[in-house]
């Protein structure tokens, strides 16, 4: 059974991730691979432990989808002026049994080759694709897409009311996640806020994975003030 077809028994959770969790999960993180973002740290730390809450056949494949903002790359020049969406989302692969029972260095590699392959070529070829396919769909089985909206700034904006209470995506499918900046856990201490939609019984492993590795799920976050 896929995600969609328990659409009336999903349920969200938000994660926070403050320095004391990113130190847990480092500890994962074999000594050569410490040079990194913790971007790179929490994607394939949330894959990995979603993967294992879906309790999947080992056979299975899965994918991760990051969604990486394309301005600024090396022979690609957006126009100045230009507004619009300007984003791909390579994909990393595996099986599902090797991901879930090979150390957390495993899945970071795979995260981390994304960035080579976000090349000039890879992303005309992309957009040729879209050109000559109309457009396809990514395949939604038994993948994660997952976003860094944390330097979006979308908590600072002011309509004339205040500060904002929250600066994030809506309405995201269950198959996707973002890393939102702005929120401090009941100690004052200042992270990141992950959303997650999962179904109950899925999201109750999930939760129980995360904690096995030193993350809680929070029940008073507050936004930065």
């Amino acid at each position: 059974m896929t995600l969609q077809e328990h659409e009336k028994d999903m349920t969200h959770r938000s994660f926070f991730f403050g320095p004391s969790e990113l130190k847990s999960i480092r500890k994962h993180i074999p000594p050569y691979l410490q040079k990194c973002s913790d971007f790179e740290v929490m994607a394939s730390f949330l894959w990995r432990s979603r993967t294992i809450a879906l309790q999947l056949d080992p056979d299975e494949v899965v994918r991760l989808s990051v969604m990486i903002n394309v301005r600024g790359k090396q022979g690609l020049k957006v126009p100045s002026g230009y507004y619009g969406n300007a984003f791909a989302y390579p994909t990393a692969i595996s099986k599902a049994g090797l991901l879930c029972q090979s150390p957390l260095g495993y899945a970071f590699e795979l995260v981390r080759r994304l960035k080579t392959q976000m090349s000039e070529e890879y992303i005309k070829s992309a957009a040729d694709l879209m050109v000559l396919n109309g457009r396809p769909h990514y395949t939604t089985v038994w993948s994660f897409l997952i976003a860094d909206v944390t330097r979006v700034g979308l908590g600072d904006f002011d309509f004339g009311w205040g500060k904002a209470v929250y600066g994030g995506p809506i309405g995201a499918p269950p198959c996707t996640s973002f890393h939102v900046s702005g929120f401090k856990n009941s100690h004052g201490e200042e992270g990141i806020l992950v959303p997650i939609l999962l179904p109950l019984a899925i999201m109750n492993r999930f939760q129980q994975e995360l904690l096995s590795n030193g993350i809680q799920y929070p029940r008073k976050i507050a936004p930065k003030l």
